[in-house]
């Protein structure tokens, strides 16, 4: 069964101004406040990409050990030197979890 190409790519990349193509594992996730954040996994390439509207669009390179929780700060979530929520890093475990596949070495 062949399916004509998504257009959620290009979507995407021109939201957050990254390079995401057709050949990406993506996700979107818009938080209560209205932040929006963009993932994409590459296959082959060791760390997927973040991007968070509340950082200006930054990109942050993130690995299966990405999300922190850092108890010396109230239990606050970081992800490389981004704070984020309970449900973000909720959904970014997911992104991870679900793309893992195409990280080489993981299966």
């Amino acid at each position: 069964m062949n399916q004509a190409p998504s257009e959620i790519e290009s979507i995407l990349a021109r939201l957050c101004g990254g390079a995401i193509t057709a050949e990406d594992y993506v996700g979107y996730f818009q938080n209560e406040h209205g932040e929006e954040l963009v993932f994409a996994q590459r296959r082959g390439e060791k760390t997927a990409r973040l991007w968070h509207s509340d950082a200006d669009w930054e990109r942050f390179s993130i690995g299966d050990h990405s999300i922190r929780l850092d108890g010396e700060w109230d239990g606050m979530i970081t992800v490389e030197d981004l704070i984020i929520n309970r449900q973000e890093a909720t959904w970014l475990s997911s992104c991870l979890a679900a793309s893992r596949h195409l990280r080489p070495g993981r299966a």
